[in-house]
């Protein structure tokens, strides 16, 4: 059987780099929350370790994307993996009691690293995938990268949850800590002629530049801030260790049940994409799946059986799926060569750091509101969200992807 023509091998080492780096951070997101609220009780705990990675990502993320920009992407790629194995080494040491003190400070500090790498991840793989491959097989290989990652989403938890049910919390980090070696390693022996280092204009400006960008691009704006309202209300994933116990009364294998559902449903999804990709009436394509996934999100708040919910979060991830599939090829499309760590670094400002923004909100309107109220006005905001940027991006709306070829 013929392989497609974008599975060449530098392809497949930077999808083996991603894969490992997703499980990494997503094995030690699943077991942190567990193990801060296992030590707390308290949901707002929970919503401060969100807090505790935008921090830094925040402060570090534009720099990064200006840095991807001018120097060796690959390297950078590296300088993130072994961030985020001092990461996991930290929490490797909490968990046996090496290091003295209140352990949810260790805990959070722990996460501000992995705030500094999250910065380098997103621009470093968005760089390299475009000097891998042509521009008109983006759309297919941005299907296939969706589901590497969905692939980790699901595992990782799943992992996560089943080490530290049946092993222990250290041996999850220990795990995590060898997938970030691996991942290093992989970026290390990936082949690609990257061009020479770009003319080195002053930092601010250059980063202006980026900005000025995105703010002046109509359809990059609306797509970025869709998302990341999206996110920022929508997401249910960082109170459900508190849905696990509270309100389903299971254990950790419960709570990487749920945390894997939304991605094995965005990974069928993005194989399917990746398949039959979308050209017509994609703008329409991506407000119609936001608004899915707000829908979902409300009917997983409300649902009281276990399997319902899991049920109702693998549609989440469905229509989440779309939506992630959609926005990358539009960024890929959209984006000139030289800006792609500038822009990539925005990107993510706006969806990445809107995860763990959106877990502070879930810990705070879950303190005000209840655990269950505050999921319920996340998918509502959601909505209203979707309606907001049909009415004032009305480029996005109408796109084609075949007017950013």
């Amino acid at each position: 059987m013929r392989l497609p023509s974008y599975l060449n091998a530098a392809f497949l080492q930077l999808l083996t780099f991603r894969v490992q780096i997703v499980l990494a951070y997503q094995i030690m997101a699943v077991v942190v929350g567990w193990h801060i609220y296992e030590i707390t009780r308290d949901p707002l705990a929970l919503g401060l370790v969100g807090l505790a990675e935008v921090i830094p990502y925040f402060c570090t993320a534009l720099f990064a994307g200006y840095a991807v920009d001018h120097h060796s992407r690959r390297l950078f790629g590296v300088f993130a993996a072994l961030l985020l194995l001092l990461n996991a080494f930290i929490l490797f040491a909490v968990s046996l009691h090496w290091l003295g003190g209140d352990p949810t400070w260790w805990i959070y500090g722990s996460i501000a690293v992995t705030g500094i790498a999250r910065a380098f991840i997103g621009p470093s793989y968005n760089a390299l995938f475009a000097l891998i491959l042509p521009r008109k097989q983006y759309a297919r290989a941005a299907g296939l990268g969706s589901s590497i990652f969905q692939i980790g989403l699901v595992v990782g938890p799943a992992l996560g949850g089943l080490l530290v049910g049946f092993a222990s919390t250290t041996a999850a980090y220990a795990v995590a800590m060898a997938l970030c070696v691996g991942a290093s390693v992989a970026m290390l022996l990936l082949k690609v002629n990257e061009p020479p280092p770009a003319q080195r204009a002053p930092v601010f400006a250059s980063i202006g530049e980026g900005l000025r960008f995105v703010y002046n691009n109509q359809i990059v704006l609306g797509a970025q801030c869709l998302d990341m309202f999206a996110v920022l209300f929508g997401g249910a994933v960082a109170m459900l260790p508190a849905f696990v116990q509270d309100v389903f009364h299971y254990g950790p294998e419960g709570l990487g049940i749920l945390r894997a559902a939304p991605a094995v449903g965005a990974v069928v999804t993005g194989l399917i994409l990746a398949r039959f990709p979308i050209n017509l009436h994609a703008g329409r394509w991506l407000l119609l799946a936001v608004a899915g996934f707000g829908l979902s999100i409300i009917g997983f708040a409300l649902s009281v059986d276990f399997w319902i919910a899991g049920f109702l979060l693998l549609l989440s991830g469905i229509f989440d799926g779309v939506s992630v599939v959609l926005r990358t090829t539009i960024m890929q499309l959209a984006t000139p060569d030289h800006m792609r760590g500038r822009v990539s670094a925005i990107n993510g400002i706006f969806i990445g750091s809107s995860n763990e923004l959106g877990a502070f909100e879930s810990g705070v309107t879950a303190r005000l509101m209840g655990l269950i109220p505050s999921v319920i006005f996340g998918g509502a905001m959601t909505l209203l969200v979707v309606g907001a940027t049909a009415k004032l991006a009305p480029k996005l709306r109408r796109l084609e992807l075949h007017q950013l070829h």
